[in-house]
């Protein structure tokens, strides 16, 4: 089978979408060494301790990502069980679709379709737009909206969020929007909610990027306030986590 994913294709893509927040930190690491040339010995020691911290935390988080993104599997989808055949799936993104192709790869007989809840006026970062702009949508993927999506009650087998569900800021529109996935799934039917955490080990790798993230605390009340029980939750590295959910399972 032909390989979809390129070699460093994961931490180039974090490059190329942030590539503001690089220079940004490459021109004030400069800037910092430009005034140790102005200092006394003291406060010059400190400036260059300081353009060490931000050098050594751009190394960190970047050399993580391409461990996460490239050199961990999590893109083989390995963990992901393939024993269910003719099923309908779903798989929804927020502007920036790197599964859809991947997954329709194995799960060939199913009924898949992409969704994209991707609001311009909600999601305002140019990272997104950036991604939006190179990679194009999987074929046939549909717009949704977060309140509602245009599908029959019980009418899907699986659900992938995929990365994405942390781009609903608000509380209150997460809790619609799982809800939504709870009346579209099929009795027997689960969710794969895959996201970084807002814990040491994302905050150790990313820093301040990493209160982007939710807790798993905070996940865990989404879901249970929808009405979704986690029937399993695994950690596909240190720094992701995936929780599978059904409408009747037991909890954890």
């Amino acid at each position: 089978m032909e390989k979809i994913r390129k070699p460093f294709q994961g931490i180039l893509n974090i490059i190329r979408f942030n590539w503001h927040f690089y220079v940004i930190a490459i021109v004030l690491i400069f800037s910092i060494l430009f005034l140790t040339y102005f200092t006394n010995s003291t406060i010059k020691i400190i400036l260059q301790i300081v353009s060490i911290i931000i050098s050594i935390t751009i190394f960190v988080s970047l050399s993580i990502s391409y461990y996460v993104y490239d050199l961990s599997g999590f893109y083989k989808l390995e963990w992901i069980k393939n024993n269910d055949d003719n099923i309908s799936i779903i798989n929804i993104n927020a502007g920036f679709d790197e599964t859809s192709e991947l997954l329709k790869r194995k799960f060939v007989n199913s009924n898949f379709t992409a969704l994209d809840f991707y609001n311009p006026n909600k999601h305002t970062e140019v990272s997104i737009k950036r991604a939006r702009k190179i990679y194009p949508p999987y074929p046939n993927t549909k717009e949704i909206k977060t309140s509602k999506i245009d599908l029959e009650s019980n009418s899907i087998d699986k659900v992938f969020v995929i990365l994405s569900a942390h781009e609903i800021r608000n509380e209150t529109e997460r809790i619609v929007f799982f809800s939504e996935l709870n009346r579209i799934l099929k009795p027997k039917g689960q969710i794969v909610v895959i996201e970084h955490l807002r814990d040491i080990s994302n905050f150790m790798a990313y820093n301040i990027g990493s209160f982007h993230f939710y807790s798993r605390a905070s996940w865990l009340s989404t879901f249970k306030k929808s009405k979704l029980s986690v029937i399993s939750e695994i950690k596909n590295t240190s720094f992701i986590s995936t929780f599978t959910l059904e409408k009747n399972g037991n909890t954890l």
